[in-house]
């Protein structure tokens, strides 16, 4: 009696190979993917150099030209004496604007994130957001007919109470200085440092809170020993973000600030005298019409610097944000 076993037809039919996408259904998409990323990532940096270069090249002009050449345009000074007294006003600027704007940010983020009730949380939060939405020409506006006459009195009383502050001295009306012009920009940035800071703070480990409470902490204790310190980098990095926004404000600053005035010192600590200060880039907006030739290329030569100071404040904020690893989730 035989006791072979035949194999049943449909065991002994040979499968069909399978085809290479078969065998890796999701190689096709993540190649997809990563050409798309990596194309997106070579076009910004593409992007940059060919901004740099434009710039460097159109600057390039005024650059080699003699200060004689250009002193019809440059008032008698050379370039690097016209495009110094406009980088101080930038920053100087930008920086009242986030002495102003930050504590507030941290403030409003603290308060959306951890301590209002989630009904009011949603509604003040979109309110913040809103800010960002608004543009530059309107807060220019406003800053010009509501804000301007509004704290011209307010910069008075300041210079007579503060008068031994240099820095606070000799106000004369009306208010279309420095400061004016920066409480416009800290209400510009406050959307992006309060939006940044309000999703650091989020991240905060519930432990860490948690833990805080039950060694009898206070809120104000939780805050700053608990919430605060895990997200110093982010509020920095928000800080930074919001200053490269308020050194390239255009419209608003142009609006508000007064020109130079003649026989100004140009490097002024005084903030509250008008026509001591300018931007570098209401600059560029105010004198790009009349301007042609050389006076084309030093205008563009001041961009140029605008646009190094801008490109190194990014660039620290992002050191800044990648210095700890906490923090990778939040980028």
């Amino acid at each position: 009696m035989s006791t072979d076993v035949r194999p049943d037809p449909v065991d002994a039919v040979a499968p069909e190979p399978l085809s290479e996408h078969t065998k890796h259904p999701g190689r096709f998409g993540n190649r997809l993917f990563s050409g798309i990323s990596l194309a997106s990532g070579i076009l910004i940096l593409a992007t940059l150099v060919a901004v740099a270069a434009f710039l460097l090249r159109e600057a390039l002009p005024a650059i080699t030209s003699s200060t004689q050449d250009i002193a019809d345009f440059t008032r008698g000074l050379s370039l690097g004496q016209y495009i110094a007294p406009l980088v101080f006003g930038t920053v100087l600027a930008a920086i009242i604007a986030l002495v102003i704007a930050v504590p507030l940010s941290i403030a409003i983020a603290l308060f959306i994130a951890h301590y209002a009730p989630k009904r009011l949380a949603g509604p003040v939060a979109y309110a913040i957001d809103l800010l960002a939405a608004i543009p530059s020409v309107v807060y220019g506006l406003w800053g010009f007919y509501w804000l301007v006459p509004l704290v011209g009195p307010f910069f008075d009383w300041v210079s007579t109470t503060f008068s031994f502050i240099p820095l606070l001295a000799d106000y004369a009306p009306p208010a279309k200085n420095i400061t004016s012009a920066a409480v416009v920009l800290a209400v510009m940035v406050l959307p992006i440092v309060t939006a940044v800071s309000r999703e650091v703070f989020l991240q905060t480990p519930r432990l860490h809170i948690e833990a805080s409470l039950a060694l009898g902490a206070t809120r104000w204790e939780v805050a700053r020993m608990a919430i605060l310190p895990f997200g110093r980098s982010g509020v920095i990095s928000a800080s930074m973000l919001g200053l490269g926004r308020a050194l390239g404000e255009t419209m608003a600053v142009l609006m508000i600030l007064a020109p130079f005035a003649k026989g100004s010192s140009f490097f002024s600590w005084h903030i509250l005298q008008s026509a001591q200060h300018q931007t570098i880039a209401a600059n560029i907006a105010q004198q790009i019409r009349e301007a042609h030739g050389l006076s084309v290329s030093v205008l563009i030569a001041s961009g140029l610097a605008l646009f190094a100071i801008t490109l190194v404040v990014n660039m620290i904020a992002r050191w800044i944000v990648s210095r700890r690893a906490a923090f990778s989730g939040a980028n």
